[in-house]
């Protein structure tokens, strides 16, 4: 079960037999992890994690960034010495064997497809609320209103969120059309998004009072941790830019800079907005009567924000946009608000990005159907498997609410940075004298450190929550063990070979005695 490892240069020889397109540089790929984390977690899950943690989510961004940085260094050694798609599948097929691969694989679809659902969905609520209020932007312009039922599925008391399926559809077919194409439009976006959060920034922490910061940390220690767990999903992403290894130039310098630069910059950037929200208006979470916090989402919190007339950061759904108009910017405020519309398609492309590589090369060894591998002729691009990654993130996106998805992805996530942290420090010792153009520093510290980290905010993560993680778990053992274990290329003995002529066939090797695979 444990014995099928795939070796990392048959895993490098694969790549070269049916590889994709190299076309990104370092300042692309900067831009696809900033694209990719910058969006729903700071303009939309602002205010739960203010009604957790007060003042205190400071300390829930900077928990949260921390295990994301010893996490991007462990995934910066492992993508620039294994430059191919599959992100964490594919370092732990190479370190762990093929189950854990398969399960890291399949929690991964938590990760990207669900992730990109909530954004879509995040990404609706802006979307329908300027429609609503054209007037305020020009006053030429009518108010339009997308039919409650239309704009806000079955959680929301609606029938289907249908601007938040189209947005993924379109998304779709830009992943279709091509890698470079996309990415183009990426950086584009998050050239708007990054000036929005700038001038948010210069406008509100002039205005910062110190008495907003007290109490520092009103419902607790555990107040933060429940903060950093929900908050985290503000840092996904970062590591869909090592799912573009196999389409990156010079990988072994690009990937590094691109995956620690882009935390680097999102992470300063998260600081200094959250400060400028709390030390402007505030941030201290509505209370029960017993002295606990209101649960973020419930009907309670709902209630106690109308008793108050709305007039809390916790009650709104665009945090950045309220507090500018609070402190007197409506106008840049609404325009916060829209650079949030047009910027938050890019993390929704980027989710899906690394959704469909994990799958193409899951695809490719033969734990999916070789179907899903199938390259565009024109475009170059996995086709197959974009399209129905986008079909099925439409349905996550039209159907469920933004908060059940973040933390549903939240679960996925952690649990691949942890097998990544793992694969490293165990690839250290087991192949020391592999070629490592990038070295995680101080191993035996960062990768423990990364392992504790991601187990710390997993399990801080609701009761709910990990009992979906485990459902999906189970189901993803049900599929390897009727359909992928036996499909699997490593387990019928087809190994690739580096080949000069790319049309002959891997070669066949017979099991050892005692059901012992070559790998």
């Amino acid at each position: 079960m444990f014995g099928r490892v795939k070796s990392l240069d048959a895993i490098l020889a694969t790549a070269e037999k049916k590889s994709l397109h190299r076309s990104l540089g370092a300042f692309q790929l900067t831009m696809l992890g900033v694209g990719a984390v910058i969006g729903t977690g700071i303009f939309v899950l602002t205010a739960e994690a203010a009604q957790k943690a007060g003042p205190g989510m400071l300390l829930s961004f900077v928990i949260a960034g921390i295990v994301c940085a010893v996490a991007a260094l462990c995934y910066s050694e492992m993508a620039a010495m294994v430059p191919v798609s599959g992100s964490a599948y594919t370092y732990s097929y190479a370190v762990m064997g093929e189950l854990l691969a398969w399960m890291v694989g399949w929690a991964l679809v938590l990760e990207y497809a669900v992730a990109a659902g909530a954004v879509a969905v995040g990404w609706s609520g802006y979307f329908t609320g300027m429609l609503a209020h054209l007037n305020d932007y020009a006053p030429f312009l009518p108010n339009i209103v997308i039919p409650h039922d239309l704009a806000n599925g079955p959680s929301g008391g609606g029938t289907i969120n249908l601007p938040a399926m189209i947005i993924a559809l379109v998304v779709t077919g830009l992943l279709v059309l091509g890698t470079k194409e996309s990415a183009m439009f990426n950086a584009v976006l998050v050239v708007i998004k990054v000036t929005a959060l700038t001038v948010f920034i210069a406008l509100a922490l002039p205005v910062m009072r110190g008495e907003q910061f007290a109490p520092f940390a009103p419902l607790g220690f555990s107040g933060i941790s429940a903060a950093a767990a929900s908050i985290f999903f503000a840092y996904v992403g970062f590591d869909a830019v090592s799912t573009a290894a196999e389409e990156t130039k010079d990988p072994q310098r690009n990937m590094p800079i691109g995956l620690i630069g882009s935390l680097g910059i999102c992470t300063i950037f998260y600081l200094l907005v959250a400060s400028g929200v709390i030390g402007s208006v505030g941030a201290q979470p509505l209370l029960a009567g017993d002295g606990t916090g209101l649960a973020p989402g419930s009907t309670d919190l709902t209630a106690a924000c109308h008793a108050i007339g709305d007039q809390a950061v916790v009650c709104s759904k665009e945090a950045l946009a309220w507090t500018l108009r609070e402190i007197g910017w409506p106008q840049i405020g609404n325009l916060v608000g829209l650079a949030a519309i047009l910027a938050l398609p890019s993390v929704v492309l980027m989710m899906m990005f690394g959704q469909t590589r994990i799958f193409f090369v899951m695809s490719r060894d033969g734990l999916l159907p070789e179907v899903l591998s199938r390259v565009h002729p024109k475009f170059h691009t996995p086709y197959v498997v974009t399209v129905i990654t986008g079909i099925a993130v439409s349905l996550f996106a039209a159907f469920f609410p933004v908060g059940a998805l973040a933390d549903i992805s939240n679960s996925g996530t952690l649990f691949a940075f942890a097998m990544v942290a793992i694969a490293v420090f165990v690839l250290r010792r087991t192949d020391p004298g592999r070629h490592r153009p990038f070295r995680t520093p101080a191993i035996g510290f960062v990768a423990p450190l990364a392992v504790a980290g991601c187990l710390y905010l997993f399990f801080s993560l609701s009761g709910y929550t990990l009992a979906l993680f485990a459902g999906w778990a189970v189901f993803g053992l049900f599929v390897y063990f009727t359909y992928s274990r036996s499909h699997s290329h490593v387990g019928r003995g087809l190994v690739e070979v580096h080949e000069e002529d790319p049309d002959v066939p891997p070669m066949p090797v017979a099991p050892l005695p005692g059901g012992i695979e070559l790998d």
